[in-house]
């Protein structure tokens, strides 16, 4: 071979691999921040100071790639069993009342859960407190398997209980509302002298620690109940003037809106409200929901509307005889902090995270945007989906909690950093 065929094929070969370096160099990751002390090979050990820095709205890229958030996920399956001796020591829990004030006024938890074991674990460790009660009502269509990871969950604690009677649930269907008036009917025989009621799903997250809730309950409500909304506008009154049917198959379920007319006006000659699904409602006004004529009557006629529940609750807390009634209340109450798709960029900055039916399942990005909120709590988080999500909320609001307490912090109630709590194990994976 001459000299000249060699040299070109030297040059090729030094060519290609320059080529290749820069190519290699384009694909990785430019360094965090100094300071940061973050390699995205250990992407699970998380410190503290980054889930800071995103709360103070810093771009996730600026602090690792986009994709090393995704690089830890819990083992094994959403649904997996829980053992009650591992449970509280690697997950965190709070087992004794912290203050005085919160002793004085327990609280009373209703769930709506269908599935995500995992996420929901992750919310009830925000949310349990020994002095309150816990109603968990698992959707009857859900897997023998989910219902049994949730009966095994709270039978680890003697004020967490199942709902007796199960629903099949339907989104915006009646099911739904009957829901929380099983919870209801139970919760009304409880040893536990409860205040208020609250109503939660499975991907919802407290913005408040017990404490706050207490306090914001005790002084800016003062035994009145919360349900925003407003008289029920013209856009939504076809969910009540037709008749609307559940269906529901092996496959999906849905309500089906039909062209028959409802018969009969609305019981009492009653106005309807439209609004918040979610509430936080006195004891007193649940015992009301559960014994008035009023109350029974108009939950009857709702059975073929949409969405009874949006209407249900403002509307009987418009009656104003009824206890911790508001007849001119409006939106105020701050119940849920939420991203609808529709809002985008009118209320919020858009989701950062992927939208669901409309609602915006929370990334990164959103984190600052929770942090600003004086919402109850907020909605929807998929702890799967956006693991570092639910890692830095934990990491926000449990070290609150510790700060207001009275009594001795135990090392074992604090959050483990750089954990994921796997409910097959009951341990960390990090």
């Amino acid at each position: 071979m001459n000299s000249a065929k060699l040299n070109f094929l030297l040059c090729a070969a030094v060519s290609a691999v320059i080529c290749l370096c820069i190519y290699i160099t384009s694909k990785v990751k430019s360094p965090a921040p100094q300071g940061w002390k973050f390699d995205c090979a250990e992407c699970g050990d998380y410190p503290g100071e980054l889930c800071a820095a995103l709360f103070q709205g810093k771009p996730a890229a600026a602090v690792i790639g986009a994709e090393c958030e995704q690089i830890h996920r819990p083992e094994g399956g959403a649904d997996a069993p829980v053992n009650c001796s591992g449970l509280l020591a690697a997950h965190s829990y709070i087992t004794e009342t912290l203050s005085q004030e919160e002793a004085d006024f327990p609280l009373a938890y209703i769930l709506a859960v269908h599935k995500d074991l995992q996420t929901l674990e992750w919310l009830f460790r925000a949310i349990y407190a020994p002095q309150n009660v816990y109603c968990i009502h698992v959707d009857n269509k859900t897997s023998a398997d989910f219902r049994q990871g949730v009966q095994e969950l709270a039978g680890c604690f003697g004020n967490v209980f199942l709902a007796s009677r199960a629903e099949n649930v339907v989104y915006g269907g009646f099911s739904r509302l009957q829901a929380d008036i099983n919870c209801m009917e139970e919760l009304a025989l409880s040893r536990v002298k409860w205040k208020y009621a609250l109503n939660l799903c499975g991907q919802d997250y407290p913005l408040k620690t017990n404490r706050e809730l207490v306090q914001h309950l005790k002084s800016q409500w003062k035994n009145k109940n919360i349900t925003p909304g407003i008289l029920q506008p013209d856009h939504v009154k076809q969910r009540t003037t037709h008749v609307h049917r559940e269906y529901i198959s092996p496959a999906e379920s849905y309500v089906i809106k039909t062209q028959v007319k409802k018969a009969g006006s609305v019981p009492h000659g009653l106005k309807l409200y439209f609004g918040s699904a979610y509430y936080a409602l006195t004891r007193e006004f649940v015992n009301f929901v559960l014994r008035d004529k009023r109350a029974k009557d108009l939950l009857q006629w709702s059975r073929d509307t949409y969405s009874p529940d949006e209407h249900y609750w403002v509307t009987l807390n418009r009656i104003a005889d009824a206890p911790g009634a508001d007849p001119n209340a409006e939106w105020e109450g701050n119940i849920r902090s939420i991203k609808w798709l529709d809002q985008a960029r009118v209320s919020h900055n858009g989701c950062k995270g992927h939208y669901v039916r409309s609602i915006c399942v929370y990334g990164l990005g959103d984190l600052e945007w929770l942090a600003q909120k004086d919402s109850l709590f907020a909605n929807k988080f998929e702890f799967n989906s956006h693991p570092l999500v639910a890692q830095c909320m934990e990491q926000w609001l449990r070290p609150r909690t510790l700060s207001q307490s009275e009594v001795p912090i135990r090392q074992e109630w604090r959050i483990k950093k750089g954990c994921f709590f796997n409910l097959e194990n009951n341990d960390c994976n990090i």
